[in-house]
């Protein structure tokens, strides 16, 4: 019996800096796909909301319903591949929108996208469980604090980072109290709320996680070396600004305490699909920074070399993600 292919949106763009790293992972999951089901690339811009023929013609999507209205038919989705970085994708915005439209989609609910956005609320969160995490203070923007008392509190150098953001984008290792409120300033063009975050000198470390319905797979430990002040965007995107050695140079024990706090965090957090969890080793323990639930999956991104080291075809890894998304 012939099955028919599935039709699946992959979902890109959106209103965050990280538009152009959407548009870069959401080609390699299309690339990946392309045999195995039919594919329609989605473009959001704002309120725009649209799909391209190879000619360049765009067809708006009717937001009513999720559907694409073509010169000959109407085009609807069995499933939603979710490839945005940052807002809407990442903090719970689409989610909550396809769960209303009654659409499967890929990744982490609608509760657990917006949770782990969110830097601080995630920290206050897994504070209810053994996780060892950095200090911090929640920066609004009519609560802004003395600089002389927060750096007493959390010690100089301290990272200003936006509370919720991706991509390192709006982050400042500041290293002097002068720089404190300019860096502020700069998270706040990112985010309507800043995080100041103790200086934790250690090495970088990132484990991706898979949990699906049937399994979850714990990825091989990358650990990471930047060229730059620390981790930022240009080093996470630019192959010269960082080294990203996968598996990490840790010891044994190191790299299993890694690889078990990144399942027991996505445990905690009640992760699904593809998370990436990220860590500063400090003492040979990891502490733990930030939770990527649509972490990047560009050739450059990490989580790609960890899939390789793994052994993992990314072809098979989407579909899976697509399937499980069929099950629920």
């Amino acid at each position: 019996m012939h099955v028919p292919m599935k039709t699946i949106a992959i979902v890109t763009g959106g209103n965050s800096s990280e538009f152009e790293i959407s548009v870069k992972s959401a080609g390699a999951v299309e690339k990946a796909l392309a045999n195995r089901y039919h594919t329609f690339l989605i473009m959001i811009k704002g309120q725009e909301w649209y799909w391209e023929d190879q000619s360049g013609q765009a067809y708006k999507l009717d937001k009513n319903n999720f559907s694409l209205k073509l010169h000959d038919r109407l085009v609807r989705f069995d499933a939603v591949f979710i490839a945005i970085h940052g807002t809407p994708g990442e903090n719970g915005y689409l989610q909550a929108y396809f769960e209303m439209m009654g659409i499967p989609y890929t990744g982490c609910n609608v509760y657990t996208s917006a949770l782990t956005f969110n830097k601080n609320a995630c920290k206050l969160f897994l504070r209810n469980f053994p996780v060892k995490m950095a200090r911090s203070v929640l920066i609004s923007k009519n609560n802004i604090p003395d600089p002389d008392k927060l750096s007493r509190e959390l010690g100089l150098p301290v990272f200003i980072k936006p509370n919720d953001s991706g991509s390192s984008f709006g982050i400042t290792k500041v290293t002097s109290v002068e720089q404190i409120i300019p860096a502020i300033h700069h998270a706040f063009t990112e985010s309507p709320q800043a995080l100041a975050e103790e200086f934790m000198d250690g090495i970088e470390a990132a484990c991706g996680v898979i949990i699906t319905s049937e399994k979850t797979i714990v990825l091989p430990v990358t650990e990471i070396v930047s060229k730059n002040e620390f981790f930022d965007y240009e080093a996470k995107y630019d192959p010269a600004k960082a080294d990203e050695i996968t598996p990490g140079r840790f010891p044994g024990h190191v790299s299993e305490a890694i690889r078990e706090a990144s399942y027991n965090i996505a445990s905690y957090l009640d992760c699904k699909g593809l998370v990436r969890v990220d860590f500063i080793v400090a003492d040979e323990e990891p502490v733990f920074i930030e939770v990527n639930t649509i972490p990047g999956i560009t050739e450059e991104s990490i989580v790609p070399k960890q899939m390789k080291e793994y052994g993992l075809d990314p072809g098979e890894l989407y579909s899976l993600l697509i399937e499980d998304a069929l099950k629920k």
